[in-house]
């Protein structure tokens, strides 16, 4: 039942409505940020019925057994240690398209280095690496105000030349067992270690873009950079930062293939740019910039992994594979475009409008103070 109350002052308040009505308000307001691509909520539903399908569809087969679930976070740990960062890259309003090349480099990097110098030295030597990486990107694209996906491009371009030349396409084995055990090679009891890898990164960069200063300056760089600028946000520095956490983040998804397959290739990593990026942005993250979610990247990963699971016991070879994965690109980049323009609180991530309200100052751009808690 509906009523309203009335304030002392004689103005009509809001209608208090009844149980019933709150819930069915509260789901239609659920369904409009789903369809905004704004609840992290929705991409768990579709992935669950993703497989209610496969289950049914591959009743007869392992599918839907515990063993192939942990598969599929074995598989997708490496895209969710590279997708958190390219949240970060794109709500700034950039581009790293050669993060994913980082991997096998920084991962022959480690291989050539772990004879030597053991399993401590050779893995900080292969994410500097990676950071030096970044750092180069993030000051040819700020200082010369080149696109970051011409600068990302070219790099990634010389990457795997890099790769191909450092063993002349030979693979390199690893058989260092601390090395292998603590980047996932092997699990810690019932828990895969590098599903523990992902929830540490996928952590850190929930607080980091949700709760701190740092966070909201990325996105407010995105936004607008010219009132981020004025309202004391140095934004070239915020862009070079997130560019070397996103390369950084390569070098570290070569040091989980590595362990995980106890070997460096030049093949590692080479068809993961697609996922990363499909996986951050099915997650909720505008390609526009200014609106970023960690949380729906992780489940963004996971949805992708469900899948190209699923595909792969049907049979499904490798080309059909990558059509799956550029028609979920297509349909996210379609969805990022139409939900651009909304701001609001999404489960995991948070985002600052664009323009400001009639008569705000528009350097007073405004963030959530933290992720709506749906």
């Amino acid at each position: 039942m509906k009523g309203t109350t009335v304030s002392q002052s004689g103005i009509e308040d809001e209608p208090v409505l009844s149980p019933s009505g709150r819930f069915s308000a509260w789901i239609r307001g659920a369904l409009l940020r789903a369809y905004r691509g704004e609840n992290a909520g929705a991409l768990v539903l579709v992935m669950l019925v993703i497989i209610g399908i496969f289950a049914v569809a591959l009743r007869d087969t392992s599918y839907f057994t515990s063993t192939n679930f942990l598969n599929i976070v074995r598989q997708t740990s490496a895209i969710t240690v590279m997708a958190v960062p390219t949240v970060f890259v794109i709500s700034s309003g950039e581009m790293d398209l050669s993060i994913a090349a980082v991997v096998p480099v920084s991962a022959f990097i480690c291989a050539l280095l772990l004879p030597d110098y053991g399993p401590i030295i050779a893995p900080i030597v292969a994410l500097a690496f990676g950071a030096f990486v970044g750092f180069i990107n993030g000051s040819l694209t700020t200082r010369f105000r080149i696109p970051s996906f011409v600068v990302t491009l070219g790099m990634l371009s010389v990457l795997n030349g890099i790769a191909l030349r450092i063993t002349n396409v030979k693979s390199i084995a690893v058989l260092d067992p601390a090395f292998i055990q603590f980047f996932g090679g092997e699990d810690l009891g019932p828990v895969p270690v590098l599903l523990i890898w992902s929830l540490v990164v996928v952590l850190v960069g929930f607080v980091l873009l949700a709760w701190t200063p740092a966070g909201r300056a990325v996105l407010a760089t995105g936004a607008n950079p010219n009132a981020a600028r004025f309202s004391g946000i140095r934004t070239d520095r915020v862009k070079v930062c997130a560019m070397v956490a996103s390369s950084m983040g390569g070098a570290l998804a070569g040091l989980l293939y590595e362990a995980q397959f106890g070997a460096a290739s030049y093949t590692l990593g080479t068809s993961d740019m697609l996922s990363v990026f499909a996986a951050a942005i099915i997650g909720g993250t505008a390609l526009a910039g200014g609106k970023g979610s960690v949380i729906g990247a992780l489940i963004g990963s996971l949805l992708i992994g469900v899948l190209n699971n699923g595909l792969i016991i049907i049979g499904l070879a490798n080309p059909e594979q990558l059509m799956a994965r550029g028609a979920i690109i297509i349909g996210a980049v379609l969805l990022s475009a139409r939900t651009a323009g909304y701001g609001g609180g999404r489960f995991g991530g948070i985002s600052i409008r664009r323009t400001p309200k009639p008569g705000e100052p528009a350097a007073a751009l405004k963030s959530d103070q933290r992720p709506d808690a749906q």
